[in-house]
């Protein structure tokens, strides 16, 4: 089973043929709403995986909260954790590019609500061998908390330090697996400009200090891990991406999901790279996460 405890989000996304430049306004070609938040996102993402699945967090008591909530509610994915509060549903504004790169503004909102009481109550069902997944859209002390409790209960912890804060690397320590972009992990690793060999010898020193499995995603160029004392690679696909808003967050769940199935680590992960990919080839963050059984065939 795996519960995330994390952000609820509607996206507000509009596209254009290239992303403004600092003060520039450029015309946009398509305007759309889909339901996102990284933690909704990851939860999606398990459950379409095949994961038993129950997402923590809050939403509005607004126009928003249905939409934010509709593709999770026709997953199946439990929703008993997820509180309505009197805030507006957060949002992200997404502005997508022509070459499918973006740049987002999220506003917390409700998400901001989450506290350490309903952290204590998203772990206090769960046991030993389950696993919690975090990211950081939600208050620093509420997810500090969760990660507290699912050690003290010996749930396996997953923690995604984005986006980045000035928490983000103190927390990242404190959970069993930690995935980080290239940039998160420089600021977990305490250095900037960091190149590929010495990255995983950057990796190696922090799976040593702490034991906990490390992963960094490279874009196209997958992704390496240290777990166990080992380094693992793994590779999407040759894509043509069209959006990358999501990709990071289907391989969140994707391996989380994976993991809970006992999947060996090197499966797990290339399953995990593959559904990124394939998250890349439509539009939306959570309208984007492909199927268990659409991701099978390219692994």
């Amino acid at each position: 089973m795996i519960t995330v405890f994390g952000s609820i989000n509607m996206d507000l996304i509009a596209t254009t043929a290239r992303l403004p430049k600092p003060g520039e306004t450029v015309a946009g070609s398509g305007f759309s709403t889909a339901a996102g938040g990284k933690g909704a996102n990851q939860a999606l993402a398990a459950r379409r995986a095949g994961a038993i699945v129950h997402m923590a967090g809050a939403v509005g008591s607004d126009s928003f909260a249905d939409g934010a909530l509709e593709l999770l509610k026709e997953a199946g994915a439990d929703l008993t954790l997820t509180k309505t509060v009197d805030e507006p549903t957060g949002t992200a504004h997404i502005l997508v590019g022509g070459d499918g790169e973006n740049v987002i503004v999220v506003v917390a909102s409700a998400n901001a609500t989450v506290n350490e009481a309903d952290a204590v109550a998203a772990v206090d069902g769960m046991h030993a061998g389950d696993t919690l997944m975090l990211q950081l859209e939600i208050p620093a002390a509420s997810v500090e908390k969760a990660l507290a409790e699912a050690r003290r209960k010996g749930v396996r912890s997953v923690i995604n330090i984005a986006p980045l804060t000035p928490d983000a690397a103190r927390l990242g320590r404190l959970a069993d697996i930690v995935i980080a972009n290239e940039t998160e992990f420089e600021l977990l690793a305490g250095k900037t400009g960091i190149e590929s060999a010495e990255r995983e010898e950057a990796m190696k020193k922090l799976h040593a200090e702490t034991g906990h499995t490390v992963i960094v995603t490279l874009g196209a160029e997958g992704v390496v891990a240290v777990h166990e004392g080992e380094i693992h690679r793994a590779r999407g696909l040759k894509i043509d991406p069209v959006d990358t808003v999501g990709a990071g967050d289907t391989f969140c769940g994707y391996l989380a999901a994976s993991l809970d199935e006992k999947l060996a680590f090197p499966d797990a992960l290339r399953r995990a790279a593959v559904a990124g990919s394939l998250a890349c080839l439509k539009r939306g963050a959570q309208p984007s996460i492909p199927l268990s059984s659409e991701v099978e065939p390219r692994i």
